[in-house]
C-alpha cells in the first residue's frame, strides 16, 4: 500500500520500528548454492523467522547459525492453504518459554497470524531447532554470538 522501494529500504524501516520480518515459504527452503549467505542475507535484512514447508538440510542449521528461526508447518499445510498473503502480522506463542526450557515440553508452536482488518488466523507449526547445540546458538542469536560469549568467558 505504500510507495515502491527496494528491499533494503524497507527492511531499515521495519527495522526502525523495531518489527522483525517473517518468511512464508514452500518446500526444500534454501535448496541451491551459497546456503551460507542464503541465511546471512536474510538475517541483516532483519528477517527472524522462516516459516516453509519444509528446509534444506544444512541450510535449516546455517538459519540457527544465524539466529533465524526455522518454523515448518503442520503435514499438508501451506500458504495458500491457511490463506495467508504475507501481509499478516506474525506473532509465534510460546518460544521464550521453549528456548527457555530447551523444548522440554514439546516443539510445537502456536502462530497467530493478524490480518489489517484484525482477522486472526491460529494454526501450528514445529520448532526445526533440531540439536541441544542449536538451542544454544538460538539463545545466544546465533553462532557467532555465542563463540564471542564463550571467548569472553575464558
Amino acid at each position: 500500500g505504500g510507495p515502491v522501494t527496494t528491499i533494503f529500504e524497507a527492511s531499515e524501516a521495519y527495522r526502525k520500528n523495531n518489527q522483525g520480518l517473517v518468511i512464508l515459504a514452500g518446500k526444500e527452503y534454501g535448496s541451491g548454492s551459497s546456503r551460507d549467505w542464503a541465511a546471512k542475507g536474510p538475517a541483516l535484512l532483519g528477517v527472524k523467522v522462516v516459516i516453509a514447508e519444509s528446509f534444506e538440510r544444512i541450510h535449516r542449521s546455517n538459519l540457527v547459525g544465524m539466529g533465524i528461526l526455522p518454523l515448518q508447518f503442520a503435514a499438508g499445510e501451506t500458504v495458500a492453504s491457511l490463506g495467508l498473503t504475507g501481509q499478516e502480522e506474525i506473532s509465534v506463542l510460546g518460544l521464550s518459554d521453549a528456548i527457555a526450557t530447551s523444548f522440554k515440553n514439546g516443539k510445537s508452536l502456536e502462530v497467530r497470524a493478524t490480518t489489517e482488518s484484525g482477522d486472526v488466523k491460529t494454526f501450528y507449526v514445529t520448532a526445526r531447532i533440531d540439536t541441544p547445540k542449536e538451542v544454544e546458538y538460538y539463545r545466544h542469536g546465533g553462532i557467532l554470538q555465542y563463540v564471542l560469549l564463550q571467548l569472553v568467558k575464558s
